[in-house]
């Protein structure tokens, strides 16, 4: 049970630990001494429930410096992955550099900046994005991918340049590196 629960602080560390900037200062919070899970919903005015469900635990035990995710994370079912409706109206057209990413790789996590887990949701349509360009939870149209949701960023992904998500390595090879048209959306 220890080196599960050791295990799994490790895993919350890694990947809320990485997650940096704006998006994560307002939506995690480190565990400090004297805390609890009560406190902790009480000042961010969410339920336990809900802190355990965001944050995958099984029970009221949290660790201090452990990073919590207090806002619910931008789920990948919220994507239109059909042609937009007549409500949808472009806010902003970019020609970007459109590589692709896959978390098939060994040493790969799968969860992405905004807590959507790639592993369990393999279908879902996620970009990554320098959110300096991008904000962090837009939806987004791709050209010759479909709609998406900027859901993640990386160490590689800056200014006007995407990475878009499939589930193998085979389909990233398919993709490439081009130039495409992008629309972020309402």
């Amino acid at each position: 049970m220890k080196k599960l629960i050791l295990t799994f602080s490790t895993l919350l560390i890694i990947t809320f630990g990485l997650s940096n900037g704006a998006f994560a200062a307002s939506n995690t919070y480190t565990v400090k001494k004297g805390d609890s899970l009560y406190k902790i919903s009480k000042k961010y005015k969410v339920s336990i429930t809900q802190l355990k469900q965001w944050n995958h635990l099984s029970t009221n035990t949290i660790h201090i410096n452990q990073k919590l995710n207090v806002a619910a994370p931008v789920k990948a079912s919220a994507v239109k992955t059909k042609k937009a409706t007549a409500k949808s109206k472009t806010v902003k057209e970019l020609t970007v550099t459109a590589t692709a990413y896959t978390i098939s790789c060994k040493g790969c996590r799968g969860i992405t900046a905004t807590g959507i887990n790639l592993k369990k949701h393999p279908n879902s349509k996620v970009i990554s994005v320098d959110p300096r360009v991008i904000p962090l939870g837009s939806k987004v149209y791709v050209e010759g991918y479909g709609y998406a949701i900027a859901a993640d960023k990386g160490s590689s992904v800056k200014g006007n340049k995407i990475d878009v998500f499939y589930p193998t390595l085979k389909q990233c090879y398919k993709w490439g590196n081009k130039k495409v048209k992008i629309r972020i959306v309402k």
